[in-house]
């Protein structure tokens, strides 16, 4: 009985565990991790959606809204109230994001202290269309002390639908109730 139990005494002894190659392991993967997180940014752009009951807020005639107007033939700058401000007309099947970037570059020259717009889209715009005209109508990249930075445009973006055509166009039959 006794050389039972010397014989499962023996078995017990605890091994030294060698901890040494996950150390080592934790040495190289702390650094990376902390360096990816450095060169890791993400950037959020805060969106402004339109409230619901629109006819709840006073119209002040002074102020301008200014409006991108995306559709499938082009882009519409107007002024909120129902007058176009400039129209871009497709290039080579395209929006015309270069001359939506002037115009807007124009208007902030002209309104320096303005800091919001309505980005207004169809059903089927794309996402990235979406993007584009987000990014032309936000800011524009220009040199400063031999470095290209952005310049802020109109940063507080509020999206909206389009409006749809008016009844008796595109077709529409008004006597009828329908498509003709």
């Amino acid at each position: 009985m006794d050389r039972v139990r010397h014989r499962k005494h023996k078995h017990q002894e605890a091994a030294d565990l060698d901890v040494t190659p996950f150390m080592n392991l934790m040495i190289v993967l702390v650094p990376v991790l902390l360096l990816s997180m450095v060169f890791t940014h993400t950037t959020v752009i805060d969106l402004n959606f339109p409230a619901g009951d629109a006819g709840s807020e006073q119209f002040d005639p002074d102020a301008v809204h200014l409006e991108v107007v995306v559709s499938a033939d082009g882009l519409r700058v107007a002024d909120g109230r129902g007058g176009t401000i400039k129209t871009l007309p497709l290039v080579d099947g395209e929006h015309d994001y270069e001359n939506l970037s002037l115009v807007m570059q124009e208007l902030k020259r002209r309104m320096p202290e303005k800091q919001d717009i309505m980005v207004l889209l169809q059903d089927e715009t794309s996402y990235q269309t979406l993007v584009s005209v987000m990014d032309r109508v936000r800011s524009y990249p220009t040199v400063q002390h031999l470095e290209v930075v952005q310049a802020e445009l109109f940063p507080v973006i509020s999206l909206g639908d389009s409006p749809k055509p008016a009844a008796g166009v595109a077709g529409v039959d008004q006597s009828a109730g329908g498509r003709s």
